[in-house]
């Protein structure tokens, strides 16, 4: 019975695992859509975004919303026409540009909308967006996202949004794709009355209308789409002040009023997330619009400055430990995982989702700095290497580019100990603690490509990572670390590599740690034992001939 225990929880977590990335990453053929949605057409390049606000009502009774979007933008150059996403059942009912009504051209989930003032470069100008409907609901969420129509065990609503990867658009019409982030945003949600709604940034007022209240929100930074929330319950809230690197910081907590005592000791590992995580990659990206973790009816999401939470009040991932070696059960899974977005997926953001293993590798690779931090370098280690059980190797961890999809799920803990594999290269904890806190700083509120990591990261190690990165990210081949021992000679040489791979390992040998620097060609040395053992720090296999 023990055993059928294990093995069915193994089998549930590498199933939660491969899905967690989304439902787009297994389309191979591409459609019309799929390219309006994903790249960067010309009804999108000629403008940049500036402002959003975002007035909606939420009815839950009818499971619609109704509001509009007010979007200011900048010109970049001359242009008529502008793309607006929403999805279908979503409707656009209506789009102004200083009191004109515009015409707007429908292709599925993209809108085409012709401006009939003329755009002049560097003006700043404002359309306003009128829409309602019944928005998708969402299925298994986070994955298959959008909203969540619930009941907390009061029978009182418990709604919230999640939208990765499936769009922002899903519920609310914006220039939906990811190299464009809106510099700052005001959310205002109406609510029935004794519900509240916790959104991004700061509450900037409440305003008690006769059968429902609207709850202003105000967000001062950047913020990519899918990061934008809405989570209206039976909130109660309570606060602590961090003293942080760039000094106070609000915490805000939102949770069912059941749950606040739970919460109040559950919730420790906030603060304690947030020391690990400025130590290791620099002070918290958004100390205007604050911290708040809020509790939903699903697992949980990185919504900037107003991350969700579902993971029961557990530790782990709902009680149980991905790495399978006890070190995970040393914090709440989703509090550590979804809160070290905020520094990859809302600090550095990808430009493309085909380069998603910028948010979600490094975040991955987060779990173990959190456990380096409090519990030494020997635990982070075994948590990581734990976790290659969930690694797929089914496919490259970068996507197809411009047709907004995913890469493989690999992207969470092949990605995670790739990043692992190379502190062992880079052989200075310190230095690779500065590139971390580096890459934040750099691209600090930034989108971003791979190829500006792997050339930040390769000039700061002082390392080529160029066939590095190309075996880890764009092939499913692991290096193979191919040896004979005969006669006191060992011979060994790369396999299963890409062009250029030279990545040299560390190994025991007659009890000694040494490297040895394998190519594709056979290379020899002499021992005087018959044994060879590999550092488990490093991503690759072994391979005894």
């Amino acid at each position: 019975m023990k055993f059928s225990k294990v093995l069915f929880t193994f089998c549930f977590f590498i199933a939660l695992i491969s899905n967690a990335q989304g439902l787009l990453s297994d389309k191979e053929n591409f459609t019309h859509q799929d390219t309006l949605r994903g790249s960067i057409t010309p009804e999108r390049e000629w403008w940049d975004l500036t402002y959003y606000h975002l007035d909606i009502e939420v009815f839950p009774e009818t499971k619609t919303i109704a509001g509009k979007n007010t979007i200011k933008y900048r010109v970049l150059k001359p242009y008529q026409v502008l793309q607006i996403d929403l999805q279908e059942p979503m409707k656009i009912e209506q789009v102004t540009q200083n009191g004109k009504t515009l015409n707007v051209k429908h292709d599925g989930n993209a809108h085409f909308i012709t401006l009939q003032d003329n755009q002049e470069i560097n003006s700043v100008n404002t359309i306003e967006v009128t829409y309602s409907g019944k928005p998708r609901e969402a299925v298994r969420a986070p994955w298959d996202g959008g909203f969540s129509w619930k009941k907390d065990k009061n029978g009182k609503d418990f709604i919230a949004t999640s939208c990765q990867g499936l769009g922002a658009s899903v519920w609310w019409p914006c220039k939906d794709h990811m190299y464009d982030e809106v510099d700052s945003m005001d959310i205002s949600v109406t609510v029935p009355k004794g519900l509240t709604d916790v959104s991004n940034g700061r509450l900037k007022s409440i305003k008690e209308n006769k059968k429902t209240t609207t709850f202003n929100w105000t967000v001062k930074n950047p913020i990519n789409n899918y990061g934008v929330n809405v989570n209206i319950g039976d909130y109660v809230n309570f606060s602590e002040m961090y003293k942080g690197e760039k000094g106070p910081l609000d915490m805000d907590y939102y949770v069912l009023r059941d749950n606040l005592d739970l919460a109040k000791e559950h919730f420790k590992d906030a603060p304690k997330m947030m020391e690990a995580f400025e130590h290791w990659f620099g002070p918290y990206p958004f100390y205007e619009d604050s911290f708040k973790l809020v509790e939903v009816p699903y697992l949980g999401m990185e919504h900037q400055s107003s991350v969700t939470y579902g993971n029961q009040y557990k530790k782990g991932y709902l009680g149980s430990d991905l790495s399978r070696t006890g070190w995970g059960l040393k914090f709440d899974f989703i509090i550590i995982h979804e809160a070290g977005h905020e520094w990859f997926a809302n600090n550095i953001t990808n430009k493309d989702i085909a380069d998603m293993w910028i948010h979600e590798s490094f975040t991955a690779y987060s779990e173990n700095l959190f456990l380096d931090y409090y519990y030494g370098k020997k635990a982070s280690a075994e948590y990581v290497i734990g976790t290659r059980a969930s690694i797929s190797n089914d496919k490259p961890i970068i996507g197809h580019y411009n047709v907004n999809n995913e890469g493989s799920g690999d992207m969470y803990y092949k990605g995670a100990n790739m990043l692992h594999t190379l502190r062992q290269l880079i052989e200075d904890d310190e230095k690779w603690r500065q590139i971390l806190r580096g890459l934040n700083k750099t691209f600090y509120h930034q989108t971003v490509t791979t190829e500006q990591i792997e050339d930040y990261i390769s000039k700061q190690s002082g390392i080529d990572l160029t066939a590095f990165f190309n075996q880890y990210l764009r092939t499913t081949k692991i290096p193979t670390l191919e040896y004979e021992i005969k006669n006191n000679t060992l011979k060994y040489r790369w396999v299963n590599i890409v062009d250029n791979f030279d990545m040299p390992v560390q190994v025991v040998i007659d009890d000694k740690e040494q490297w040895l620097f394998p190519i594709p060609d056979w290379k020899t040395t002499t021992i005087k034992g018959n044994t060879i053992k590999i550092d488990p720090d490093f991503y690759i296999e072994a391979k005894k001939i």
